[in-house]
């Protein structure tokens, strides 16, 4: 594996201990008399814990990047290495990085809730590439087009690293095929 763009899991963290500790708290007082009481609030209280982790594992199912000797794996969807076109790669490289507040309005901007992942793939509205709706509010986006012209964009939590690694990667798969 060349690159792989690790999920925060501190959300979850705080989640679930916070649902721990509660439940923990509770059956110091219930568990020896009312302990079908104490599993009731458990259920009760696990329905407010699941919303709470549904964001993150879905940026983990969708949002997923990992890169290999000949292939990027984003989300549910695989690309050949092959098809990638490196200028397109150095030239998102070059563009400045937005600022926070940017980043936030265009992931608020960009919902597209039409289809999985299926926008029009005209230069202004590339398809998102891992089968979510819209890149994760606060992510980064990276347009790169393949050989045959086609815009892909990619929600990626480090812009900089995901490049450096995928053009290291296409370099690599381009000078193995060439003789």
């Amino acid at each position: 594996m060349h690159y792989e763009e690790k999920t925060p899991k501190t959300w979850s963290g705080i989640c679930i201990t916070t649902y721990l500790a509660g439940i923990g708290y509770m059956a110091l007082d219930t568990i020896p008399d009312e302990i079908s009481l104490w599993l009731g609030l458990c259920a009760l209280f696990l329905l407010v814990l699941l919303p709470c982790l549904a964001v993150p594992i879905s940026k983990f199912i969708y949002n997923r990047i990992q890169i290999d000797t000949q292939t990027l794996r984003v989300g549910r969807e695989r690309i050949a290495l092959a098809d990638i076109d490196p200028s397109s790669i150095r030239q998102a490289s070059q563009a400045a990085l937005p600022t926070t507040a940017h980043r936030y309005t265009e992931t608020i901007n960009g919902i597209n809730a039409s289809g999985q992942g299926q926008q029009g793939n005209g230069p202004s509205n590339p398809r998102l590439v891992g089968g979510g709706w819209g890149v994760p509010m606060g992510m980064d986006s990276v347009v790169i087009r393949t050989w045959n012209g086609e815009q892909l964009r990619f929600a990626t939590r480090d812009r900089v690293a995901f490049l450096t690694a995928l053009l290291q990667a296409v370099t690599a798969q381009t000078e193995t095929r060439s003789p």
